[in-house]
């Protein structure tokens, strides 16, 4: 799974098929966790954007909230048809621009965080769906008068099988997309087959990996602390 990743810098500029779009963050990101809102990259019109979202999918059917929390990864193998996913598979694929990402391995009867970044220093663009999510009940009794109606823009970071980098501490890694990639999965012409085709382990050498301290397992922990990496150890 992805349970975590980082956006540290504050600007960053990625060139995509359909133009150039820059993402800009009021204060660095050192770990980003389920609940929160943070920048995804979406195509409307021809023309890529940026927008906050709150991570943690709701689909546009759902009727509580709650299910956010069990959608924060999608496996790309089932994506295509699951329920929660595949209205957004079809129609809202986003990417979610990060510059790390975290995952724990069992060490004893602890669990050991790492952090996984480009070998080059560069931005990961991770495949991701979205969705616009209405609560119901609104105005459906008498303490609901007048109350107003929000919608809900969410996401969810598909993951795929390991590579050699990741496969020591996961079973699991998020679907990682080059520039061209990333510009076919945000293609609305682009086919199932095609998409599903996309959502294959990054290549052994994009990544390396290091350990961090356990100051990241607190979410509300979001300190240069996390990305730095622990001396002496592995």
């Amino acid at each position: 799974m992805c349970g975590r990743y980082s956006q540290a810098k504050l600007q960053t500029e990625i060139r995509l098929e359909w133009g150039e779009v820059r993402i800009e963050l009021k204060k660095p990101r050192f770990n980003i966790a389920p609940g929160q809102a943070a920048p995804v990259i979406r195509l409307a019109d021809g023309a890529v954007s940026t927008g906050e979202l709150r991570w943690g999918l709701i689909p546009s059917w759902a009727n509580d909230a709650k299910i956010a929390f069990q959608c924060i990864n999608a496996r790309s193998e089932t994506v295509a048809d699951r329920p929660a996913y595949r209205g957004a598979f079809k129609s809202k694929r986003c990417l979610v621009p990060a510059d790390g990402f975290y995952e724990w391995q069992p060490v004893g009867k602890l669990k050991q965080p790492w952090r996984f970044v480009r070998n080059d220093g560069g931005p990961l663009l991770l495949a991701g769906l979205w969705e616009a999510w209405t609560p119901g009940g609104v105005g459906t009794g008498p303490e609901a008068e007048g109350a107003a109606v929000s919608t809900v823009e969410t996401f969810t970071v598909l993951t795929t099988r390991p590579n050699a980098v990741t496969a020591p501490v996961h079973d699991r890694m998020p679907v990682i997309l080059d520039r061209e990639r990333a510009s076919a999965w945000l293609d609305p012409k682009s086919t199932r087959e095609t998409l599903l085709g996309l959502c294959t382990p990054a290549d052994d050498g994009l990544l390396r990996r290091y350990p961090v301290s356990t100051v990241v397992n607190n979410a509300r922990n979001d300190v240069p602390e996390c990305i730095e990496g622990l001396r002496g150890l592995f």
